[in-house]
């Protein structure tokens, strides 16, 4: 799950497509715009968002 659940800047919630976008851009090395395309995050403050964000999850709390 992505943290933040919304983007910073419209407030949407984007982290509900956060697991396909990444299982699909990062690890099966798709185009991320096509990706975002499909998931329908359209706005540029989101994709910026999405494309940019790092997963802290597992460095944070490795204690599982």
């Amino acid at each position: 799950m992505m943290i933040p659940v919304r983007c910073f800047t419209c407030g949407k919630v984007i982290g509900e497509h956060w697991d396909e976008f990444k299982a699909r851009a990062r690890e099966e090395g798709e185009d991320p715009a096509e990706v975002l395309d499909d998931l329908g995050v359209t706005r540029a403050c989101c994709r910026r968002m999405m494309v940019s964000h790092k997963d802290l999850v597992d460095v944070v709390s490795p204690y599982q």
